[in-house]
């Protein structure tokens, strides 16, 4: 009996040995995984485990199902495990969503309608960058990341991109496992050098960049220029070695505002009828802000009408963009913390009802100081409350 004892003691602390030498690093990282106080669905996350970025890239993951693929194949390690995302097609090619069946449609991810600035600070220290989140009511994670081979960075993520819903959130070890996908999918974020970036969406308009280079998708384009990216200009060179490919299943494609602690500022583009080409507009000279919304910018498509053909009429995004330039115009570019939290607070949604039913409205409100590189957080419309995080 004393044997039978100790061999299973020794077994059980070979295996508990094991899984610390396979999952150490990620089991610390679940550890960090809280509930943000005095706000339900916004938690925060400090990642410790490893990931791979050049591996990534060699991958050559042009969807979203291939990422998904991809990251449980990390997380795994060979063992079998289970996540979904909100950005993944089903078997019949329609994207999946964490809403109830009756609201499901194939054109969910064109309603993520978004609004970002940057304008400088009124103390003349640096920059304010502003960021509106506008989708459907889900959960959001901030990522805390501090890679070996990198830049320190936070970052936030609509959690429903991995899994989770209002009804399913990350309150057990269990349930947390699927956070471990964050740091693959930002939708905003500061590195440590300042830099921030964020994501539009774009109706009809995934681009499918095909030049012979490593592809990489919507979001890990934003990882790679947080991680590895400390200027505009590093950003676009690094964008022009890869070619930056938008699932198609997804019914959306993107454009993205990037921009750095010197006041540099530009947004990235794709040429929908040029095979995809990049188009970068910079924020023009003079100019202390720079402003973006869901239609696209570069002057080959640029219109002040609502034109389905280059944006989101659905989602105002001319009212948007004229709404917010005019005060920003009226400040001359130069705002305060509260003056940056009101610009997005003018133009941010409450229960937008869409024609299929569904209801959007502004999931977060996002202020990076890009010269202290801290984050002020509204979440759901709450502009009663802040939270702050830095790194």
């Amino acid at each position: 009996m004393k044997k039978a004892l100790l061999w299973i003691a020794g077994t059980a602390a070979a295996l508990c040995i094991a899984v610390a030498c396979l999952w150490g690093r990620e089991i610390a990282t679940l550890r960090t995984v809280e509930q943000v106080a005095g706000n339900e669905y916004l938690y925060r996350m400090e990642y410790k485990a490893a990931y791979d970025l050049d591996d990534l890239i060699s991958k050559d993951i042009a969807s979203n199902a291939e990422l998904l693929d991809y990251i449980v194949g990390r997380i795994g390690k060979g063992l079998p495990v289970k996540m979904k995302s909100a950005q993944v097609a089903d078997e019949n090619g329609e994207t999946a969503t964490f809403l109830p069946e009756r609201k499901r449609t194939a054109c969910d991810r064109s309603g993520a309608n978004c609004t970002s600035f940057q304008a400088a600070k009124a103390d003349g220290s640096g920059y304010w960058y502003g960021r509106n989140y506008d989708y459907f009511k889900n959960p959001t994670m901030v990522t805390v990341s501090r890679p070996k081979k990198g830049y320190a960075s936070i970052a936030v993520s609509d959690m429903s991109h991995f899994g989770y819903t209002l009804d399913k959130l990350p309150d057990s070890f269990i349930r947390k496992v699927s956070c471990l996908a964050a740091i693959y999918a930002p939708v905003d974020g500061i590195n440590e050098k300042g830099l921030c970036t964020s994501i539009m969406a774009l109706p009809k308009q995934p681009a499918q960049q095909e030049t012979g280079r490593h592809k990489v998708g919507t979001s890990v384009i934003m990882r790679l220029w947080l991680d590895r990216c400390a200027t505009v200009q590093e950003a676009l060179d690094l964008a022009a070695t890869l070619d930056i490919r938008h699932d198609i299943t997804v019914g959306s494609g993107y454009h993205y505002m990037i921009a750095d602690a010197d006041g540099n500022c530009a947004v990235l583009e794709f040429d929908k009828d040029d095979g995809w080409k990049s188009m970068i507009v910079s924020k023009a000279e003079g100019d202390r802000h720079m402003l973006v919304t869901n239609h696209l910018l570069s002057e080959k498509y640029r219109t002040t009408e609502p034109d389905i053909a280059v944006g989101n009429p659905h989602s105002r995004s001319w009212w948007r963009y004229d709404t917010a330039e005019a005060y920003l115009r009226q400040l001359g570019g130069t705002l305060t913390l509260e003056q940056a939290q009101e610009c997005l607070a003018l133009v941010h949604w409450d229960d937008l009802v869409w024609p299929n039913g569904m209801v959007e409205s502004t999931q977060f409100s996002n202020v990076y100081d890009q010269a202290r590189l801290t984050l002020d957080l509204r979440n759901w419309n709450d502009y009663s409350t802040t939270h702050h995080f830095e790194l």
